[in-house]
């Protein structure tokens, strides 16, 4: 009983992290950070997005809004010991989004500035983003 009462709580954390199968006659896009960063999907085509760990859009052209969180090296903002966090909004366009295919969209920052990158299931870059707006942490 006792190891049952240990096991249950993971079990539903596990469960509550799995993925939805992807939908075939839907566009599947995978969220990648680098390091220790947070990166979130929060919007298609300037609406919100429910489920923060991926989109999944319809064939043809969409504006992907996801929300970035990284930490800039103290190395790059002078003495300072901790890293400076940053919060930022960034958005991109894909016009040929293809039903049945899986992409990767990847983050990374330069110092303050945030990146995103979309490549296709071919690993090929499709599409880069812009920043939309950030803050301190």
């Amino acid at each position: 009983m006792r190891a049952l009462l240990l096991t249950a709580p993971l079990l539903l954390i596990s469960a509550c992290s799995t993925l939805p199968d992807p939908d075939p006659n839907l566009a599947w896009v995978d969220l990648t950070p680098y390091g220790e960063a947070s990166l979130d999907a929060a919007q298609v085509d300037q609406r919100d997005w429910a489920d923060s760990r991926y989109f999944e859009v319809q064939p043809g052209s969409h504006e992907l809004t996801v929300r970035y969180q990284f930490p800039v090296a103290p190395s790059n903002i002078g003495p300072v010991e901790e890293p400076l966090w940053r919060d930022c909004q960034v958005k991109l366009t894909f016009k040929d989004f293809s039903a049945g295919q899986r992409y990767q969209l990847q983050a990374g920052s330069i110092g303050f500035r945030p990146w995103i990158k979309l490549y296709d299931h071919q690993q090929k870059l499709v599409s880069q983003g812009l920043p939309a707006g950030c803050q301190r942490t």
